[in-house]
């Protein structure tokens, strides 16, 4: 059944355009609460969201429909997915939910659904949820409507948790961190677990008023980051998006530090202490080739999924693999957490500089990437990929690429983009060839 509602991240679009509409959330809200009702006891749902205006608007419609089939209503306020995550399988809850549309722009917003295990929906359960997401809920009797409450320490108890995953033996102080919350879920929870490590924290990105989340700051636009981190002489810098689960560094000089140059770092710091597992880690189609290299180097394999962390997670679980993630900063460690988490991330990326007593920016910077370029092609509908002149231009385009890099040209799973990737050895040929396909996705899409 094709997908009317779910894409790669749960629900997402512009806010009051469906599906992001408060009917919709509250509808989704009634079939995905009854599709949990599993068992004869009390069932409950947990529900965070990020900084974004609308997340009232959307937390109140779920809540009305969790509550309209029976279930119980725990209400966190700003969190990070990972949060939720965590927090679903610790309180018992038979749902979580996380109102975010991660790292796009205000006006847009999203629903991720989390199952009792905290591991988001299998494909199985979205499947179920759409079928019924089109019919008439069945709700609960009068005497037995859900009730809703607040919960004011789960923040505490989130970064309680994520402090547990830094080594004991270690503490930053010394440490000189700027962090950027993107105006987003972390901006209490990041600052407040540096701090109580014992580093010197200088907080931006943390003044949230519901229309500035990811504006000019987070991992997507890392430059205010770059400036502070040099103004203000720091050790390190760490960009959160705006629910706070991808992570992208800065060192000492400035320089940008990606999800794959993150990854070789903490796969080579589990390697050495013998903790990684699966004999290499999971990356998606778009990480670096560099990063494969780097790992057959340790005797170390690279297995790609599809985009998206769910996918990378999928074949994680199957594999018996603890890490994996995306080169756009979604870290994935199934020692510490059953989602990306950046804050957890960067806590590894720290452990890991503090022991090597070196700067950043000769400990992060792993491998030598490829020269690799990714361009998106907006456009109003239909399949532009399949149309033949596009067809013919991606042909040509990987003719005279041959063996020296590859191709990755996709549909987004989020917006109305064509992604096109390309890495290779010339860095000129792989500008060229992308700006070919570009232009001819243009023509057709225009």
């Amino acid at each position: 059944m094709a997908r009317k509602y779910f894409g790669t991240d749960g629900i997402r679009g512009l806010t009051n355009t469906a599906p992001m509409t408060p009917e919709i959330a509250m509808r989704v809200g009634q079939v995905a609460g009854a599709h949990f009702l599993r068992g004869g006891h009390k069932h409950r749902v947990v529900i965070g969201k990020d900084t974004r205006l609308s997340g009232y608007m959307v937390e109140n419609a779920l809540v009305a429909g969790f509550t309209s089939v029976g279930m119980d209503v725990i209400q966190f306020g700003p969190m990070p997915t990972p949060a939720v995550a965590m927090l679903t399988r610790e309180m018992r809850a038979d749902l979580g939910v996380m109102i975010s549309a991660s790292h796009n722009p205000y006006q847009d917003n999203g629903i991720k659904l989390f199952g009792p295990d905290g591991y988001k929906l299998s494909d199985h359960d979205e499947m179920a949820i759409e079928a019924a997401l089109d019919q008439q809920p069945v709700l609960a009797d009068p005497a037995h409507i859900g009730r809703a409450r607040r919960v004011e320490d789960a923040r505490g108890r989130y970064i309680h948790a994520a402090k547990m995953t830094f080594p004991d033996d270690l503490r930053l102080d010394g440490l000189k961190i700027v962090v950027d919350c993107a105006h987003g879920a972390a901006y209490q929870v990041a600052p407040s677990a540096l701090w109580e490590l014992g580093a010197d924290v200088v907080a931006i990105g943390v003044h949230p008023n519901g229309i500035n989340i990811n504006d000019q700051r987070g991992s997507t636009h890392p430059e205010a980051l770059q400036a502070r981190v040099l103004a203000e002489k720091a050790d390190i810098g760490i960009a959160l998006d705006g629910d706070a689960d991808r992570l992208i560094i800065v060192d000492e000089k400035g320089q940008i530090v990606d999800g794959d140059q993150l990854m070789a770092l903490i796969a080579a710091d589990w390697h050495k202490a013998d903790q990684l597992r699966g004999g290499g880690i999971v990356a998606t189609v778009m990480s670096n080739m560099g990063l494969e290299r780097f790992l057959t180097g340790k005797g170390l394999a690279l297995h790609r999924s599809a985009v998206g962390d769910r996918y990378v997670l999928e074949m994680m679980r199957a594999g018996g693999f603890n890490v994996g993630g995306e080169q756009s900063g979604h870290i994935i460690m199934t020692d510490h957490g059953t989602t990306g988490d950046g804050l957890v991330a960067a806590l590894q990326v720290l452990a890991a500089l503090i022991r090597a007593d070196k700067p950043a920016s000769e400990v992060l910077h792993q491998f030598d990437p490829y020269p690799q370029l990714l361009r998106n092609v907006r456009f109003a509908g239909g399949q532009p990929l399949d149309h033949p002149q596009v067809k013919q231009v991606i042909a040509a385009a990987e003719a005279r690429l041959g063996a020296s890099g590859r191709f990755v040209i996709r549909k987004s799973g989020t917006e109305p983009l064509i992604r096109v990737m390309a890495e290779g050895e010339d860095a000129g040929l792989v500008e060229q060839l992308v700006g070919d396909i570009c232009d001819a996705v243009q023509k057709v899409a225009a």
